[in-house]
Formats: C-alpha cells, sequence, structure tokens
C-alpha cells in the first residue's frame, strides 16, 4: 500500500500552494516521514526554489505537470509515506488530475471575494471528485491571512457555506515564508522555533487527524 495523497489545488494564482505544499512537506519531513513533493505546476516554482538550495531538500522533489498524475502518483506513492502535490493555477486537466490523484484535497484560499468567488470551481471539482473515490476527502485552509481582521473573519463565514469543511489552522501572511522561499529554504530550516514552523505544524497536525 503506497503513502498518504495529499493534492494543494486552487484554480486561483496566488494562492500560497507552492508556499504550503513546500512547508507542508518540510513538517512531514521533520516528523521522519519519508515524503515525496510532486511539482505539477508548468511554472515549475517548486522545482526552482529546489535548485537554489546549497543542499538537497528535506524531501524528494520531482516535476510532473501533466495531467497524468492519477495514473502516476499510485505507483510514485508505494516508496513513500506521503506525496504532497503542488497544483498549478489555471490549468484545468493538471488539476483535476491531481485531485483525482489524492487521498486528500486542500484548497487554499486567500481572504478575499475575489479569491472567494473563484475557489468554487476548485471546490466543484473536488466534490465531483468525490462521486468516484469515496474515500477522499477535502478540505479548506485560509491562507495568507492579515491579522485578526474583519476580512480574515468574514471569509471564515464564506467559505463555511462551502459542502466541504474549513480547517481550523490557517496560513497567516508572514513574511517569513516569502523570505524562506527567496533563500530556498523551508520555514522550518530559517525560523524552526519561530511562528512559522509553528504554523505548519498546527496545520500538519490538523491534517494527521484527518487522514488518521
Amino acid at each position: 500500500m503506497g503513502g498518504q495523497v495529499i493534492a494543494i489545488v486552487n484554480q486561483k494564482g496566488g494562492a500560497g500552494k507552492t508556499t504550503t505544499a513546500i512547508n507542508l512537506a518540510a513538517a512531514l519531513a521533520e516528523t521522519g516521514a519519508r515524503v515525496l513533493l510532486i511539482d505539477a505546476d508548468p511554472q515549475h516554482t517548486a522545482t526552482d526554489w529546489s535548485a537554489m538550495r546549497e543542499k538537497a531538500p528535506p524531501f524528494v522533489l520531482i516535476a510532473l505537470p501533466q495531467p497524468v498524475l492519477h495514473r502516476d502518483v499510485p505507483k510514485l506513492a508505494a516508496d513513500y509515506d506521503f506525496v504532497v502535490i503542488d497544483g498549478p493555477p489555471r490549468n484545468y486537466e493538471v488539476t483535476r488530475s491531481a485531485i483525482a490523484a489524492a487521498d486528500l484535497v486542500l484548497v487554499p484560499v486567500q481572504p478575499s471575494g475575489a479569491d472567494f468567488w473563484a475557489s468554487r470551481e476548485t471546490v466543484k471539482l473536488a466534490q465531483e471528485a468525490h462521486a468516484f473515490k469515496e474515500t477522499q476527502k477535502s478540505v479548506i485552509v485560509v491562507s495568507r491571512r492579515k491579522g485578526q481582521t474583519a476580512l480574515g473573519r468574514d471569509i471564515r463565514e464564506a467559505l463555511a457555506t462551502f459542502e466541504i469543511p474549513l480547517l481550523r489552522a490557517d496560513i497567516p501572511d508572514r513574511i517569513a515564508y516569502a523570505e524562506a522561499i527567496t533563500n530556498g529554504k523551508t520555514i522550518i530550516e530559517s525560523q524552526p522555533k519561530g511562528p512559522g514552523a509553528k504554523d505548519f505544524r498546527a496545520l500538519l497536525a490538523e491534517i494527521q487527524e484527518l487522514v488518521a
């Protein structure tokens, strides 16, 4: 039996998919898990990040920005405890394939009206996939939250109207995430005791409850 597959997807660009994918993979690796990160974005953002590093990342990373993920991921997952898929923006076929390959679909959504409306298409894809894979779970995470603002509270109320659960944990809009990615590091590596690392450990803890 292969590892758990987590697809991080949203058709909307700028939702924080790559930041979430890299740091969630790092949080998983920190537990001792064998982790594969698949860069399914044709822009190769995660792959470019890896190329900037002075040493190998704490997980294996491959690029596969093709609509064959549902076919190839089960074979790849056989050698890992977790596979994290960094989905692309504005690519329906690859996103749909990533969702079909997943045991857990994680949809990051920024706290804005435009992001809320744009996310409905991704949520619909996840709901459609569930009809064919009943064991699959889908969740939404608020991404790039700017402090304890009214907008952050409003987006939670709006997202609660979707028919898939909203995680308690969220991902604040921290400059430390951007600095870590720019320097070819994960937040776990750059600030292991900082609030950013705690964010992703909290996110991971909630995800582990879902996939247990």
